[in-house]
């Protein structure tokens, strides 16, 4: 007999909070988007943040940061310091999402590539961030997804059955990890979308 997906993960970044970088630096840069683009795929890039998500301090990723590029030592602190100024906000599609399932008593959870540093940051912001029965920050375990380690250490500490379980992300890969476990994976593109996933998997209603 089939399990009822009966709980719900969520990924946050992506999913429920707007985060991006050029929040940010489209303010320091002036709109300049060329040089910001530059500094981005060059200086904090992509790879350089994830290891922040992994457990490395931005203490240590600043400093080496400014050895190797000096003149933009002030845009590298930036990150750290004004961190908040990234998050532009909830997904209010999804949050609207969110609490319909809050309200059917769906028990919520959340799996999460962030640095431990700046989770705090969005705990203190987001109010909704305190529906979830449980949350597991990559930089608290330093693991990263896709790495079934990660969801397995999820699943466990949890105690989540992930034949009951489905597992909303913004990443492909992500989402093919979970589903590797047993979980239901949604690939994330817009709420009404994930609506129409949800009415699917008869986590809400059509």
């Amino acid at each position: 007999m089939k399990a009822i997906r009966s709980l719900a993960v969520f990924d946050l970044g992506g999913v429920l909070i707007d985060w991006n970088p050029r929040h940010l630096y489209r303010k320091l840069f002036d709109g300049d988007e060329k040089a910001m683009e530059h500094f981005l795929a060059t200086v904090c890039t992509p790879s350089w943040n994830a290891q922040q998500d992994a457990g490395r301090t931005f203490a240590d990723a600043c400093a080496s940061l400014r050895l190797a590029h000096p003149r933009q030592a002030r845009l590298i602190d930036a990150w750290f310091e004004r961190y908040d100024e990234m998050l532009a906000g909830p997904i209010l599609g999804t949050v609207d999402l969110l609490t319909e399932l809050r309200a059917r008593g769906v028990p919520l959870y959340a799996l999460s590539d962030w640095s431990a540093e700046t989770f705090p940051v969005a705990l203190k912001r987001f109010e909704f961030l305190q529906w979830f029965r449980g949350i597991l920050i990559s930089g608290q375990v330093g693991l990263l997804k896709p790495d079934p380690h990660f969801f397995q250490l999820f699943l466990e500490t949890f105690a989540i059955d992930p034949a009951r379980a489905i597992y909303i992300d913004d990443r492909k890969p992500n989402v093919a990890a979970a589903a590797a476990f047993g979980m239901e994976g949604i690939l994330f593109t817009d709420p009404p979308a994930l609506r129409a996933e949800l009415v699917r998997v008869g986590l809400i209603p059509g």
